[in-house]
């Protein structure tokens, strides 16, 4: 089941990534920098930066030039209930709550609303082959 959710969030089009940064040592920077290794278009999502990345960054789902289909969440689970209602307002499709980012308000909200939720399992790292550097 989580194989094919994820092989579902990864047929998006484009990505948003929520925590993603210029701290190489946070893992949202390494989830961002994960898409670019592996040639995906994806967007960072920062609340004070505007570049990350060497990439225009955006302070919320709602500020995207373009809608997207799947979002990977790297915050706080505090945050991360935030963002759902943003994703549930912009019409994502697919959540992917990397470790330490999930809370059961926010996977409950996303699936009430008919998110499909990759959360307590692997993460993108893994999955994508994350090369440090």
């Amino acid at each position: 089941m989580a194989d094919e959710k994820i092989a579902r969030f990864l047929e998006a089009p484009a990505f948003a990534v929520v925590g993603a940064g210029n701290n190489m040592d946070k893992y949202g920077s390494k989830v961002f920098a994960c898409y670019q290794q592996n040639q995906r278009k994806a967007y960072p999502i920062h609340p004070t930066e505007t570049l990350v990345q060497g990439h225009d960054a955006f302070p919320s789902l709602r500020d995207l030039p373009e809608p997207v289909l799947s979002v990977s969440i790297i915050t706080p689970p505090a945050v991360t209930e935030r963002v759902v209602e943003d994703a549930i307002a912009t019409g994502v499709q697919s959540l992917w709550m990397q470790p330490g980012a999930e809370s059961e308000a926010a996977i409950e909200a996303a699936e009430n609303h008919g998110l499909e939720v990759i959360a307590g399992g692997p993460c993108l790292l893994v999955v994508l082959g994350y090369r440090e550097g």
